[in-house]
């Protein structure tokens, strides 16, 4: 079982590097109040807040903050509360796989009508409970949720169980807690660090406290800076929220629930609220296959003309005797070569946390994507003499000139990714 655990949470991991929402947040309960924060950790540039009223009377206004774009212009909600006090967290988390228990349940129809729609139905966890098991919430597979209201309890969400508890102070990160101990939690950094705090600072439910307590937690990655886009602070008995905008906590901007439901259904850029940050501008402006498609397609055509390329030198070896070529061994290592960027630059389609994690990449679930993030270095390697041995081949009389071209297409290539390599930090290797 110890063995079964410590998996569950190494795939955590993964996702949290692989994916967008690695997060953290805690809940206190102190002196009859409850404070809970929220950090959401992510590579997503468009962080927002905004405010829905009663859509009937039997409903209740709520505030939500998220970062990731869905259908019909909208944005997912990551965090929230309503003006009962009943707030919520969402964090990326990892459960694996079972036979659906939920069959003979309600299909969740689209994720920020149900997310929403929760917050505007429910005034505390029971009523959660009871509206969430009208649902097949096994859904959300990669995901953990957290409701708290304004007396304390708190509703974990997992994707095929529900555990409700009444703790003072609780906090959470990626990794569900049914099958997770606090052993295996505990290698999460930010989770170690919020538990910490707790056991080393007397708790009170101040703005203060929490703070520092989501200043302990956050994230800021070496390489860019990136980390913690938005950290919330919801005060349930006050029915505010105070924002901090990436990972600083010098600033800080305080929103009433009542006062902002009173201007009626509004959203605001959470970026605009806050003084120019050049940490996230340089997020704004660092471009990767994942935020940019132009790039996705490039790089995509780049490694299909790397695979054609290959192919041209296996069979101009075949023609040999009919036209003149370059050697065998120096056909084999192009080609080899070739392959080797061709699926190096499959692993960074799919794999985002490369752009952003230090040099070189330790993927957690492939030690193959691992080895891979040597492939800059190989390249670096081997472009001096490519440029050399292109330079030579060129000045040949007895080569042909198509297959002059295909040298120079293949060095070409090398440039390019080289300088995109170097323009991700693939080379980096000392931060």
């Amino acid at each position: 079982m110890r063995m079964e655990k410590a998996l569950f949470l190494l795939v955590a991991l993964l996702v949290c590097q692989t994916e967008m929402s690695a997060c953290s947040m805690y809940k206190i309960t102190s002196d009859g109040k409850t404070m809970v924060g929220c950090n959401h950790d992510t590579w997503f540039t468009t962080p927002k807040i905004w405010f829905e009223n009663a859509r009937e009377g039997n409903e209740y206004g709520a505030a939500f903050t998220g970062a990731r774009a869905v259908q019909g212009n909208r944005t997912t909600p990551q965090s929230g509360m309503n003006t009962l006090g009943l707030a919520f967290s969402r964090l990326a988390s990892y459960y694996p796989a079972q036979d659906n228990p939920f069959t003979d349940r309600l299909k969740v129809p689209n994720e920020a009508d149900y997310l929403s729609d929760i917050l505007h139905k429910c005034a505390n966890v029971n009523e959660v409970r009871e509206y969430i098991g009208q649902y097949d919430h096994s859904v959300f597979l990669n995901d953990v949720f957290i409701y708290i209201d304004s007396l304390g309890s708190y509703l974990i969400v997992e994707p095929y169980q529900l555990i409700e508890r009444s703790d003072s102070s609780y906090v959470l990160a990626n990794f569900c807690p049914s099958i997770t101990d606090n052993h295996d939690a505990r290698k999460l950094e930010r989770y170690r660090n919020g538990e910490d705090y707790l056991k080393e600072n007397e708790m009170e439910a101040s703005l203060a406290y929490c703070t520092d307590l989501s200043d302990t937690m956050h994230v800021c990655r070496n390489r860019l800076g990136d980390g913690t886009l938005t950290t919330s602070i919801w005060d349930t008995k006050e029915k505010s929220v105070h924002l901090y905008f990436y990972h600083s906590y010098d600033t800080a901007v305080q929103f009433s629930l009542t006062a902002e439901l009173e201007k009626g259904d509004h959203s605001l850029n959470i970026q605009d609220l806050f003084p120019p940050n050049p940490e996230f501008e340089r997020l704004v402006s660092y471009k990767t296959p994942s935020n940019t498609i132009s790039l996705r397609i490039s790089l995509a055509l780049l490694a299909g003309l790397l695979m054609l390329l290959s192919f041209t030198w296996g069979m101009a070896q075949l023609w040999r005797r009919k036209i003149a070529t370059i050697s065998l061994g120096s056909a084999v290592m192009i080609s080899a070569l070739n392959l080797i960027l061709t699926a190096y630059i499959g692993v960074l389609i799919t794999n985002k946390g490369i752009f952003y994690f230090d040099v070189p990449y330790k993927d957690p679930g492939s030690s193959l994507i691992s080895a891979s993030s040597y492939t800059p270095f190989l390249l670096l390697l081997a472009l001096g003499p490519m440029l050399f041995y292109t330079r030579n081949k060129l000045k040949s009389v007895t080569l042909k000139a198509g297959m002059k071209s295909i040298l120079v297409a293949n060095s070409l290539a090398y440039l390019v990714l080289m300088l995109g390599f170097a323009y991700w930090g693939l080379y980096n290797f000392w931060m």
